[in-house]
This record gives C-alpha cells, sequence and structure tokens, in this order.
C-alpha cells in the first residue's frame, strides 16, 4: 500500500509544474513489486492525471505565468499553437516533458470543456505509463 501512495504522490507532483521522475519512480517500484504492475500502472496514471487536471484549474484560474515575457516563450507558444489547432486532442501529448505541463495550463486559459480534456490526458498518460510497464515486463 505504501508502494501506491508514493507511485500516486510522484505521479502527481510530476504533472505538476514541480519537476519529478514518475517514470523512474515506476520502475524502481516495479523492480521492487512486479506483481503489482496493473495497480502501479492505474495509480500512476490516475495520479498524474489528477496533477494535470490542477494545472488545467491553474490555467482556468489564470495563474500559470509569472511574466508577460512567460506568455511569449518558445514552450508557450509552440503548446498554444497545438491548442488552438487540435483543441482538447492536443491533451494527449500531456504527457510530454516541458510541453506537456504547459498544454494542461493552456487547456484551463482557454477554457476547454474539462470532460473531454481530462480524458484525453487520461489516455495520453496512460498511453505512455503503459509503454514503460511493458518494456519493464518484457525486459524481466
Amino acid at each position: 500500500m505504501t508502494a501506491l501512495w508514493l507511485m500516486f504522490s510522484g505521479a502527481f507532483l510530476a504533472a505538476t509544474l514541480l519537476p519529478g521522475g514518475s517514470e523512474v519512480l515506476l520502475v524502481a517500484l516495479l523492480t521492487d513489486q512486479p506483481e503489482t504492475w496493473l495497480a502501479l500502472l492505474v495509480t500512476a496514471s490516475v495520479g498524474n492525471t489528477l496533477g494535470g487536471i490542477s494545472s488545467y484549474y491553474l490555467g482556468y484560474l489564470g495563474r500559470f505565468a509569472k511574466t508577460p515575457e512567460d506568455l511569449a516563450s518558445k514552450k508557450y507558444q509552440h503548446g498554444l499553437k497545438l491548442i488552438e489547432k487540435y483543441g482538447y486532442w492536443a491533451l494527449l501529448l500531456s504527457w510530454l516533458p516541458l510541453i506537456g505541463d504547459i498544454l494542461c495550463l493552456l487547456a484551463g486559459w482557454l477554457k476547454l470543456p474539462i470532460i473531454p480534456s481530462t480524458i484525453m490526458m487520461l489516455i495520453g498518460k496512460t498511453i505512455r505509463y503503459s509503454l514503460i510497464v511493458a518494456a519493464f515486463m518484457l525486459a524481466w
């Protein structure tokens, strides 16, 4: 049970603006308890998605840029183009390093619908963690 709380916390924090290596944590926990792969996969996916939703709400509240220059940065502009072009479908990429957090923030800022946005985040993050678990299980 401790491993699941650790996985949830690590995945949640990794999806917010705080840096984190939830993938490394997942592999470490799989190494220690490979029989819990499904529980770890679900926990990581849900925790990371809830972290993405917290970023969404920060964007929704307009609390995501420290300065106007932040909005002009290359990563914000790239994220904005993706969201404007693909809408909530762009959140399938919310698992990507650096830009994933920004996509969630911008989705909230642009007031994209929360239900489809959450579903896209969950799908993208679950696919990422599924690939990690599958690679681990094949190597194990």
